[in-house]
């Protein structure tokens, strides 16, 4: 992989989805997360909104930036904006045209929605029969729950997600970010991309149906496994781990530092590193199912002998002695960090209201079709003269359309 630095040569070619076309209708975040990560790879992205208003997400504040709030801002680069009223005959006769053209068509409203509207996906196919249509929803378009409305925190509390989630003998908590709207948006990515592929040798599109309960499900992988081979039901251990011991964020003199010593040989680096060598061969830790058998009586041995030294000293022994180990970061620190600024991670783009804006950029590094944050995140309505007028109409109707409040 050639150097990540500005100088880069992947940021001079065409994005890897260049000529693609994506019809955006979703809102929220796990629309808006999927469509973002494909505009970045530099499909064409038209995003639709309602007139009043816009996605909900622009008045998600504070913080603001400009008329809309940062989190708006936060997935919604690259694409182009149309506000239109769908419940408006000839607005949906004009998006149902967008669709026909469309290579791709996203959507998360709740299953139905969309066909009432005359946007579902028999009537886009019957127009387009090779689109990938994607839809995101709560539980999915089948089921007994599929017509339910779908949020972030339900997902995460139906799976299981949020019993594993939190200290020992606290409350289960949901994870920090927004986990099932994310995952959903990336497993929206992954099968849409599946689903291109599969055209390229049929010819034909297909239904992309990805529920946020389904993504949060998938994500047990080893917690469900283990259940499997058990019977046992998982709980929480706060920021260890059920099967490896240490893997942990343990107190240090200032602050808490991760530890992760995976194996064996990273237990004994760990243990000679920080004072406590002798235990390195004792019986109760030799191995990694003795440790975890025998955590109780390790975790506070280890606790004492971090407690003499700050969390970045220790981050920084613990990296000479080869043993995976860093402070626990805030997100300012976070977003500061060497590693993350090498890697290009923090982007900016020069909005015509709010200003120069921060973003974080895409994680995906293509050598030859790289990422780029190529425009900001529209205003509302910002190019709905240029797409409806580039399906032929002309001023006089825009403006009619206008007039009645069908466009913005």
């Amino acid at each position: 992989m050639p150097d990540s630095g500005a100088s880069s040569p992947w940021l001079e070619h065409e994005g890897a989805l260049e000529g693609l076309r994506v019809l955006d209708l979703s809102r929220i975040l796990s629309g808006p997360f999927c469509t973002m990560i494909l505009a970045d790879l530099g499909a064409d992205v038209i995003k639709v909104e309602n007139v009043e208003g816009g996605d909900d997400t622009r008045s998600w504040g504070p913080p603001f930036q400009g008329e809309d709030a940062a989190y708006f801002h936060s997935v919604n680069r690259n694409k182009r904006g149309i506000a239109v009223d769908l419940k408006d005959p000839r607005c949906r006769e004009l998006v149902g045209r967008l669709a026909a053209t469309a290579d791709i068509v996203v959507e998360n409203f709740r299953p139905g929605t969309t066909a009432r509207l005359g946007l579902g996906y028999e009537q886009v196919r019957a127009a387009n029969p090779g689109v990938v249509y994607v839809s995101v929803s709560g539980y999915g378009q089948t089921g007994p729950m599929s017509r339910e409305p779908g949020y972030d925190a339900i997902a995460q509390a139906l799976s299981g997600v949020m019993s594993v989630t939190g200290e020992p003998d606290g409350a289960p908590v949901r994870v920090g970010v927004s986990g099932a709207d994310l995952a959903a948006g990336m497993w929206a990515c992954i099968g849409l991309l599946a689903a291109l592929r599969a055209k390229e040798r049929t010819g034909e599109g297909q239904w992309v149906d990805v529920s946020l309960l389904d993504g949060q499900i998938s994500w047990l992988t080893y917690v469900a496994g283990g259940y499997f081979a058990s019977g046992k039901v998982p709980r929480r251990y706060g920021s260890a781990h059920p099967t490896i011991v240490p893997y942990q964020a343990f107190p240090t003199a200032d602050g808490y530092l991760m530890v992760a010593a995976g194996n064996d040989g990273l237990w004994r680096r760990f243990a000679r590193a920080v004072g406590i060598g002798d235990l390195a061969e004792d019986p109760r830790f030799a191995s990694n199912p003795d440790r975890v058998r025998n955590r109780d009586e390790l975790l506070p041995i280890i606790e004492a002998a971090l407690a003499r030294w700050p969390a970045r000293e220790w981050g920084m022994r613990l990296a000479d002695a080869g043993v995976p180990a860093g402070p626990i970061n805030t997100v300012d620190q976070a977003l500061a960090h060497p590693q993350v600024r090498a890697r290009n991670m923090i982007g900016e783009v020069e909005h015509p209201i709010a200003g120069t804006i921060s973003m974080v950029a895409s994680p995906l590094k293509l050598s030859a079709t790289a990422t780029a944050i190529r425009t900001a995140p529209p205003e509302h309505g910002q190019h709905t003269d240029e797409v409806l007028g580039a399906m032929g109409l002309g001023a006089t109707e825009l403006a009619e359309l206008r007039d009645r409040g069908a466009v913005r």
